[in-house]
């Protein structure tokens, strides 16, 4: 028997969960039509759930600038407690859940693109497969904001590649990445240092944003070569791999970037690699040691770690 899910919650003052996830839908966002989509609620229903709490406590929470929106000082300072609170009510509905049957609850995951794009989404089909009463639910972003979502509470669970500034965060080898250099097909190589090196100066380079993987690998290359970041020519600064990727394919410049992006341009002939020696990338599972995990949780942790030693066997 699965135990039901409360829809509200009233505290003394009359507030609901449903209200306080409406709010936290809204300010994640930006943007009250996509929070009502992603709730399930029709757009009106969110604007009164917003509405009414503004009203209850005479504070208003977002400003509404042209057709956005965005969070006043107060609902900044909400921001985090609405959170809390939430994270408190799914842990103790986790437990509740686990008791009734283990096979049941949800688990909240965040993920670097990489891997949530390319290789994270048949290991989640094959675990909801064995275990359809669990729901798994995903969010994106890059290796600094999963490792913040895991150390804060937001996620159970996270993925990401590359090091990490979070040390008291648990992490775990589950696979990992070969990166390539890569240019448009067509487009000049750049030059050579020495076998295996390329001159980073002479590129002109099209990267992530700051606290993403692959940025990180191009800082660490930098500094070898006793250089920053900023000394180098960078045409672009794109948000997503897949933006980096069409890029380079249009010929802005060259990209350090995950072969599990490029394989199909690289197999077409849009892009061609550049011999250059970059180290492999692990792909990390992160958990907070201090936090409940759940049966569910637990039973995903060992799904996606149980071919870890296999991994480091086999790249040593």
């Amino acid at each position: 028997m699965r135990v039901a899910r409360p829809s509200i919650f009233v505290d003394r003052c009359g507030m609901t969960l449903d209200q306080l996830r409406v709010f936290v839908a809204v300010a994640e966002r930006r943007h009250v039509t996509r929070a009502a989509a992603a709730l399930g609620l029709t757009q009106s229903a969110a604007s009164a759930a917003i509405a009414a709490l503004e009203k209850r406590y005479g504070a208003r929470l977002f400003d509404r600038v042209g057709r956005g929106i965005e969070l006043t000082d107060t609902g900044e300072r909400f921001l985090p407690e609405a959170r809390a609170v939430l994270k408190q009510v799914a842990s103790a509905l986790n437990v509740l859940e686990e008791i009734a049957d283990p096979a049941h609850g949800s688990v909240a995951i965040a993920a670097s693109q990489t891997i949530a794009n390319y290789w994270l989404p048949r290991r989640l089909a094959a675990f909801q497969e064995a275990f359809p009463g669990v729901r798994l639910d995903v969010v994106i972003g890059n290796t600094r904001q999963v490792e913040d979502a895991v150390a804060e509470g937001r996620a159970d669970l996270g993925l990401v590649e590359g090091p990490i500034r979070h040390t008291e965060l648990i992490r775990r080898l589950v696979d990992r990445d070969r990166l390539v250099l890569v240019v448009a097909a067509g487009h000049p190589l750049p030059s050579a240092k020495e076998a295996g090196r390329v001159d980073l100066r002479s590129v002109s380079w099209v990267i992530r944003e700051a606290g993403s993987g692959t940025r990180a690998v191009l800082e660490e290359l930098a500094l070898r070569d006793g250089i920053k970041v900023d000394d180098l020519a960078i045409s672009l600064v794109l948000p997503s791999n897949e933006a980096v990727r069409e890029a380079v394919e249009a010929g802005a410049g060259a990209t350090i970037i995950s072969e599990h992006v490029v394989a199909a341009s690289l197999g077409s002939g849009r892009l061609q690699s550049v011999p250059i020696d970059l180290p492999r990338r692990d792909f990390s599972l992160l958990r907070h040691p201090d936090r409940y995990a759940s049966s569910a949780a637990r039973t995903l942790t060992e799904r996606l770690t149980d071919r870890s030693r296999d991994v480091l066997l086999s790249h040593n």
